[in-house]
């Protein structure tokens, strides 16, 4: 028998380790992305800020390339911290490390990546509750407009699979292959399930947007 959806618990991974090697490139910075400002806020302290205010427990952000610094944006936060040495491998490795530090009793992980701040809790929420009231299901992601989008929530069934990715693979391949008995997909409005930051014009995009939908 099922255990209680109350009595299930969703972790989140927040993957923060990646180089920006495409937003430093350009703009000619060795300053993360994830470091740039939104709003007065550094962009990945406004992914985790996010999901603390969601019901995901625990909350695991995996650093790599910067670490002392991006760790020192979010040093008031209460959120676990993982470090990936093998950050420069790809999104795998991150993925990896995320995945081992979420205790043995939680039922999946959300996952998020660090340079998505248009997410919201709401829609954090929204999945969270999707996954747990549809039985079978393995994994849960966010659609908008037929595009589907990030986080993506991977119950413990896809765990082993996951931590297998190698190089810069992420769920997307695990999610593809899923029936559709076994794959929620939870309506989005917003589209910032479907927009990262990777240059310094995503960026002023972004901050474009929000001072328009503000």
């Amino acid at each position: 028998m099922d255990a209680p959806i109350g009595s299930r618990k969703i972790g989140a991974v927040i993957l923060a380790a990646g180089q920006s090697s495409r937003f430093r490139a350009v703009s000619g910075s060795e300053t993360t992305k994830l470091l740039a400002k939104l709003d007065g806020k550094p962009v990945v302290r406004r992914v985790a800020e996010t999901v603390i205010g969601s019901k995901a427990d625990p909350i695991v952000i995996v650093l790599g390339y910067a670490r002392r610094s991006v760790e020192a944006a979010l040093s008031d936060l209460n959120i676990g911290v993982a470090f990936n040495p093998s950050f420069a491998s790809g999104l795998a490795s991150s993925l990896r490390v995320g995945l081992l530090a979420m205790p043995p009793d939680v039922t999946g992980a959300l996952v998020l990546l660090g340079d998505m701040p248009q997410v919201g809790t709401s829609l954090v929420d929204s999945m969270i509750e999707a996954f747990l009231t549809r039985k079978g299901a393995l994994a849960a992601v966010p659609l908008h407009e037929n595009r589907r989008g990030n986080p993506v929530l991977l119950g413990r069934g896809l765990f082993d699979a996951a931590m297998r990715l190698e190089g810069d693979e992420g769920a997307r391949r695990l999610i593809g292959t899923l029936g559709a008995d076994e794959l929620v997909e939870v309506a989005a409005r917003d589209k910032g399930v479907v927009v990262d930051i990777d240059t310094p014009d995503d960026l002023a995009a972004v901050r474009r947007f929000r001072r328009h939908e503000g």
